[in-house]
């Protein structure tokens, strides 16, 4: 017999006892009362956890994380320019953290059977040429909580990669929504500062005639032509500012964007849903309780059955043992491990926090521009009306051409800069929507 043709049949006849051997074992592992194995986390269910996995036979448990995420609203109008914009950014973006999910998601999959019973194979040729074949099957019957510990960092492990994936795709949609109302802004500032341009060169166009005439001197023809190239200069300014904006956007889309010319609405809700930093600190902290947990059991002792098939029929053994060495420092390393879940906690509350802080700065930057383009609009509109008396005293005589540019001067800039306040109120709802996570519905990540 050849050396392949002996071991099929070496296999042939092992593979009843091997069942027979892992069947025994994991009825042993299943009538253990207490032990963690097949509950896994209480915390997890297949539905929300296929939400965003996109796997209909996964049999690990949901996250609250995840079902949380997956059950956000986005604040974007369905039929908006917002919305359009978020779509064709998100159709010609490359991202890693789906990969990364997906990785996860497999693992934890994996680790949800981690307490079924463990199988390797072993051959070994003796002196005298014949192959000896062994099939170890391996079954920890007690192990204060390692396998669950397992089960639950990878659990954990999904939902820090899913709060990933949210955090790209919301930052990702932010930073095209930010390329888009800040072309709108520039282009905006740019029109009314080339009005404002004109107008001072309508006047520049005065005081050459005025100066030709021998009416005014060179000094203010040269102050009036230096006060024109600024205005040019601010236009032309908001126009680079546009173009580089809507080419960043078009690198992002892939696609001419420039018919979208409205500034839209954020429907941000009351209250708002939890900060994406505060959610990825809860899910880190879980990964790192788990991860605590691991190594707190390797200080303990566990309980294992095992199983042979060398010899013609299955041997029976138990072994127990510690998977870490004890020593003198063996009660501080635990006490460390405690102290690492405390500073998890620390971790969260630290980023509520945070999130807390930034959060009043915002609405409060907010509430201050929106009084202030309620302010600046009357103010704009009273001082337009005031140049329009003024240039009439100055058609009278009453007035000087030079009182009329820097009355006019003054009315451009609040003007230019009154232009650009509705979009700075946009910008700051566009950030306070990226932090909490609502720039992307959650059902479609």
């Amino acid at each position: 017999m050849t050396f392949r043709g002996k071991l099929t049949g070496l296999r042939a006849r092992h593979c009843a006892r091997m069942a027979v051997a892992a069947s025994v074992l994991a009825g042993l592992g299943g009538c253990m009362q207490g032990t963690p194995f097949p509950a896994g986390r209480s915390s997890f269910s297949p539905t929300a956890m296929n939400l965003v996995a996109g796997h209909p036979g996964t049999t690990v448990q949901s996250s609250v994380i995840i079902a949380d995420l997956a059950a956000r609203p986005t604040a974007l109008q369905g039929a908006g320019p917002y919305a359009r914009v978020a779509q064709a950014v998100l159709g010609d973006a490359k991202g890693t953290a789906k990969a990364e999910l997906r990785m996860k998601r497999l693992t934890a999959t994996a680790q949800s059977k981690n307490w079924l019973p463990e199988i390797g194979p072993s051959l070994s040729l003796t002196r005298l040429g014949d192959l000896a074949t062994q099939i170890l099957v391996e079954q920890v019957l007690w192990d204060n909580g390692a396998k669950r510990a397992e089960r639950d960092y990878s659990a954990a492990d999904v939902e820090v990669a899913a709060v990933s994936l949210s955090s790209e795709m919301n930052d990702t949609v932010a930073d095209g929504l930010k390329a888009y109302i800040t072309a709108l802004k520039s282009r905006e500032q740019a029109a009314v500062a080339a009005r404002s341009a004109a107008k001072i060169g309508d006047y520049n166009h005065i005081m050459r005639q005025r100066v030709e005439g021998g009416l005014s001197d060179q000094s203010e023809a040269r102050i009036l032509a230096q006060k024109l190239t600024e205005m040019q200069a601010v236009a032309q300014a908001d126009r680079d500012s546009e173009q580089t904006a809507l080419a960043q956007l078009r690198s992002m889309t892939g696609q001419n964007l420039e018919d979208l010319a409205a500034l839209g609405s954020f429907a941000l809700p009351d209250p708002l849903p939890e900060a994406l930093s505060v959610v990825e600190a809860r899910a880190e902290a879980g990964r790192a309780t788990a991860e605590a947990e691991m190594a707190r059991a390797g200080y303990l002792p566990s309980l294992s059955a095992q199983a042979s098939t060398s010899g013609g029929r299955p041997d029976f053994g138990f072994s127990a043992g510690l998977d870490q060495m004890l020593g003198f420092g063996t009660a501080d390393a635990m006490a460390a491990l405690e102290a690492s879940k405390e500073a998890a906690a620390a971790r969260v509350e630290k980023a509520r926090q945070d999130d807390a802080q930034q959060i009043i700065s915002l609405q409060a930057k907010l509430v201050a521009l929106k009084a202030k383009a309620a302010r600046d609009g009357a103010v704009v509109e009273q001082t337009g009306a005031g140049l329009d008396m003024f240039t009439e005293q100055y058609r009278m005589g009453r007035r000087t051409l030079m009182e009329l540019v820097n009355m006019y001067e003054s009315y451009a800039d609040m003007a230019h800069a009154q232009a650009g306040l509705k979009y700075d109120i946009a910008l700051i709802e566009l950030e306070i929507a990226r932090q909490h996570g609502i720039l992307v519905e959650g059902r479609s990540i």
